[in-house]
């Protein structure tokens, strides 16, 4: 588990998830929240999101599910398989928490993009379906579906970014699934593949920072 600095922010735990909020009181109005992959915290997301969008304000949240070290989202069966009622139990708490976060900080979740990594991109995925509305623009880091059943969902008017690696041989085959299921429900699509494996780094920081400028966010 990465361990806490000051420049990751102090950690604030009086709502529903753990966070640390970074970039605040500046005046700027576009925002990220930052949610990482299994087995470590909050932290992990941060210096990525830094090469991003330097003066965006951070939100790095961090999962309420032990694992070995760290944590993550919501309850697995298998690699690939997860545990549905935790899905919805952790995702309906997640959908108050970033309203409640957002209110608490003067942030506008019409300009907040939300950054995942694997286990958490599959949160953010599941956040877009189960509860429309929080999420307009998501970047989804080696993401696969989910949700056993997917309610109708409405995702007009949301942008989506997919990012694959082309040697992620865990999640990789399942990304042109989820590039589908989203794009029936109505969001717009941008898919890319790099030439990585599960991991992430600088070719996905400059795909997310040139899609935000083509959102018309600044970074």
């Amino acid at each position: 588990m990465t361990g806490a600095n000051i420049e990751n922010g102090p950690l604030t735990l009086d709502l529903a998830f753990p966070y640390r909020l970074l970039g605040a009181g500046k005046g700027r109005r576009e925002c990220l929240f930052l949610l990482h992959g299994s087995g470590v915290d909050e932290t992990s997301m941060v210096p990525l999101a830094k090469r991003i969008a330097p003066d965006a304000v951070l939100i790095a949240v961090r999962g309420r599910i032990a694992q070995e070290d760290g944590f993550r989202w919501f309850e697995r069966i298998t690699p690939t398989t997860f545990e549905q009622t935790s899905i919805h139990s952790e995702t309906a708490a997640f959908a108050a928490f970033a309203s409640k976060a957002a209110g608490r900080h003067g942030l506008d979740l019409d300009h907040a993009t939300f950054l995942g990594y694997s286990n958490g991109a599959n949160l953010v995925s599941s956040l877009m379906l189960l509860h429309p509305g929080i999420v307009r623009r998501a970047a989804l880091l080696r993401a696969m579906p989910v949700l056993d059943k997917v309610p109708a969902t409405d995702l007009a008017g949301t942008r989506t970014l997919i990012i694959a690696g082309a040697a992620d041989e865990t999640y990789g085959p399942f990304a042109p699934a989820l590039v589908t299921l989203l794009s029936r429900h109505g969001t717009e699509i941008d898919a890319r593949i790099v030439p990585s494996g599960h991991e992430i780094g600088d070719p996905d920081a400059a795909i997310v920072r040139y899609w935000l400028a083509g959102s018309g966010v600044v970074t």
